[in-house]
């Protein structure tokens, strides 16, 4: 709180009701110059740890009573530095790093960095066709995971706790099948370049075909309770409002982008892992507000079911056949599999390569420790991912590690629009705003 001639005044807001503060402020000036304030103003710091903040993003708001005049964004909170550790691990050690980046879409991040190392190899065309397949599947996978989580946050912070539970409770059923294929629940650093880590678990598919139906039956509950619902429609409706014109000039991807009628998706519009040759429709919407928005995640995980249940077929025709390029000087292994220990790899694997010849032996070491060689070059390999586009740029002098990596985080880029959308709304409307473009702030401080 200013005043025009004063020295600023310090107020510190508790939750009173705003008549009180302002009436308070008013007093106080009045003993101090006897002056009335020209303008009443009140910047108020929301987060970094706020629950209807998305993790540690900082929201500065100036505030006139209950309506929003301007705001700021602040990040950096999570800073990680995993851009710059990458130049110091092998290319297929950085696929470890990248996966924790956007910690919501972890099979996107390694995507686009794997898909520039192969292109920079010039392998792109050697990726077996099981690989690009498991890739699709994985990815649509966490699409759906994703979005769960995107509507159930959002949901929480408006007040529809039913929402999140049911959102949290389908993401489970993803992130076991997560564990059963790769091990892991999230930071999975399965996508290597030249194809994936290893192939598909017995019963995988099984599991998968129980899942879509079952998604199948319960994504219609998320449509019959938010849509025909007036208190989360009204919460929603015109709120958080940016149209194509914002977009474009902003950058802005994704389903924000969608929300506004313009069918940009790059799985359609610069096809990469095979998207080229499966049936599927983009998802739009005409309204470009909040509401918009959560139709087209709600849509999209829809398309995500019709894809993971084709990559499936396809999967079911392509038992046994490879999952890793046949270039051994760059293939990583990729017929391991966890002893009983649950560590390492089995003894029957570990029995095969020191069995073969001490050349295979030496050779697996090293392609292990120190990696292969890149050619120089660098290049920009864009994916859809559930935020929109993420796309990392690769730099390659020509050695075993990256000489710089990059990532194009659609979460950075996206916050551009909190101003737009925020701006001459209220406080409240400004946590859905937010929660309409699912900013994940490990993809955007890396």
């Amino acid at each position: 709180m200013t005043h025009a001639t004063d020295e600023p005044l310090t107020v510190t807001v508790t939750g009173q009701d705003w008549d009180e503060i302002a009436t308070a402020v008013q007093d106080r000036l009045h003993d101090r110059r006897g002056a009335v304030p020209t303008r009443e103003r009140v910047v108020v710091n929301m987060g970094p740890q706020h629950p209807s903040t998305h993790g540690v993003l900082r929201l500065i708001l100036e505030l006139e009573g209950e309506t929003v005049t301007e705001a700021r964004c602040g990040i950096g909170y999570l800073h990680t530095g995993i851009e710059k550790s990458m130049e110091f691990r092998t290319w297929t050690q950085g696929v470890t790093f990248c996966t924790r980046m956007d910690y919501l879409s972890p099979f996107f991040n390694e995507a686009t960095y794997v898909l520039g190392v192969e292109r920079l190899l010039d392998i792109t065309d050697d990726v077996p066709e099981k690989a690009q397949v498991m890739r699709v599947l994985l990815m649509e996978l966490n699409r759906i995971s994703s979005h769960l989580v995107a509507i159930a946050t959002g949901g929480m912070e408006i007040g529809a706790l039913t929402v999140m539970t049911m959102g949290f409770r389908e993401r489970e059923l993803v992130l076991d099948l997560f564990e059963t294929i790769t091990g892991l629940r999230m930071n999975h650093a399965f996508l290597r370049p030249g194809g994936v880590a290893q192939d598909l678990p017995h019963g995988a598919l099984d599991d998968l075909r129980t899942f879509v139906a079952l998604m199948q039956k319960r994504l219609p509950e998320y449509a019959a309770l938010c849509n025909a619902n007036p208190i989360f429609r009204r919460r929603l409706d015109g709120v958080g409002v940016l149209d194509l014109a914002g977009c474009t000039a902003l950058g802005i991807t994704g389903p924000p982008l969608r929300a506004t009628g313009y069918p940009w998706d790059l799985r359609r519009t610069q096809p990469y892992s095979g998207y080229e040759t499966y049936d599927f429709d983009v998802i739009t919407w005409d309204t470009a507000d909040a509401y918009g928005r959560f139709r087209v995640r709600l849509e999209e995980m829809q398309q995500s079911l019709r894809l993971v249940s084709q990559a499936v077929d396809r999967l079911a025709d392509l038992v046994g056949a490879p999952v890793m390029v046949a270039d051994k000087k760059i293939a990583w292994p990729s017929q391991l599999s966890v002893g009983a220990d649950g560590l390492g790899n089995s003894r029957d694997h570990v029995r095969k390569i020191m069995g073969e010849s001490m050349e295979s032996l030496i050779h697996h070491f090293k392609l292990v420790t120190e990696g292969f060689p890149v050619p120089a070059g660098q290049v920009y390999v864009p994916v859809e991912s559930p935020r929109g586009e993420l796309g990392a740029h690769l730099v390659s002098d020509g050695g075993k590690k990256p000489f710089r990596a990059h990532f194009r985080d659609p979460s950075f880029v996206n916050l551009q629009g909190t101003a737009v959308m925020s701006e001459g709304g209220t406080i409240s409307d400004v946590i859905v705003a937010i929660a309409s473009i699912d900013p994940v702030m490990g993809g955007v401080d890396r």
